[in-house]
């Protein structure tokens, strides 16, 4: 089950059916897992603070994913408005799509998905290819 908190309007403003956007994503990347995650579309400021506080870098940054300890759970994804569009416009695709993007990112890391090594970093993003085609998504990679 994947829970949608709009904490940024912008969300709601700009993405025709965030909501239905969000799921649609996370249900993608979670294949047939049905323990429960929250994605929560924000603004930088709370971006920023969630990485200076468990990540120790003092900036804001498009998604982060928080993995839970309680194995019914999945954890948490929070994705910043600001730069999500930014990025969107500089690398010229639709909002949507980006945010479908970093939430089948997000949501990959919470189930155990990396990009620490190179060989992790082309099996995640081989993985992320392929879940975004089949939404008929272009490579974000390309």
């Amino acid at each position: 089950m994947i829970v949608v908190e709009i904490e940024d309007e912008a969300w709601r403003a700009i993405v025709p059916n965030v909501q239905a956007v969000v799921q649609e994503a996370a249900g993608a990347a979670l294949g047939g897992d049905r323990r429960e995650a929250t994605v929560l579309l924000t603004d930088d400021g709370a971006l920023r603070d969630l990485n200076a506080r468990f990540l120790g870098k003092d900036r804001p940054t498009n998604v982060l994913a928080f993995p839970d300890v309680d194995p019914k759970r999945l954890g948490d994804v929070a994705v910043a408005f600001a730069t999500c569009a930014s990025e969107a416009e500089s690398q010229g695709k639709s909002l949507a799509d980006h945010l479908r993007h970093l939430v089948v990112h997000g949501v990959l890391h919470l189930i155990g998905y990396d990009h620490q090594s190179e060989a992790d970093a082309e099996r995640m993003e081989g993985l992320e290819r392929r879940l975004l085609a089949n939404m008929n998504i272009a490579d974000p990679y390309a």
